[in-house]
């Protein structure tokens, strides 16, 4: 369900991204072809990120991200699972204003989720560039093999 941010004390224009901006990428043109007629980007992801990042030792009654970070990574993997649901009833009820809201939602949690459980996202931006431009199909066979290793070693990710 879509939240109001009026009034939540997690407020972040004008915060500097802390890493390289995820719309900055080797390729010549990426982040202008991905730009917004507004002028927003992905680098929004980045501010949000740090305000996250910030919130870690915040007090939990003033701030939400401190809040969810306070219950530890399993409880804020939960919330992220139940945004993705919410997500996805929007996308398959056609309701697009509702999934664009949700959308919101699930990057949101996703990026406390990362928070929560030591991961920079930095790391997954440089994994996103790693595949650009490698076809989809070929990756995910790159990957059988290596899902392969990941069970004799007991993990138990669906390939």
């Amino acid at each position: 369900m879509a939240k109001s941010t009026k009034g939540k004390s997690d407020s972040w224009p004008g915060m500097k991204p802390s890493r390289k901006p995820f719309g900055k990428s080797k390729k010549a043109g990426v982040a202008e072809r991905f730009a917004t007629p507004n002028g927003s980007d992905a680098v929004v992801l980045d501010r949000l990120f740090g305000v996250v990042e910030s919130r870690r030792d915040a007090d939990p009654t003033i701030s939400h991200s401190a809040r969810l970070l306070s219950r530890g990574p399993a409880k804020v993997a939960q919330k992220f699972g139940e945004e993705a649901v919410e997500c996805l009833i929007e996308a398959v009820a056609g309701n697009r204003d509702a999934l664009i809201a949700e959308s919101a939602d699930v990057l949101y949690h996703l990026l406390v989720l990362w928070v929560s459980s030591g991961v920079d996202a930095s790391d997954v931006w440089a994994e996103l560039v790693r595949r650009e431009g490698v076809s989809g199909i070929a990756e995910k066979a790159a990957r059988a093999s290596t899902m392969l290793v990941r069970r004799k070693l007991g993990t138990s990710k669906i390939p």
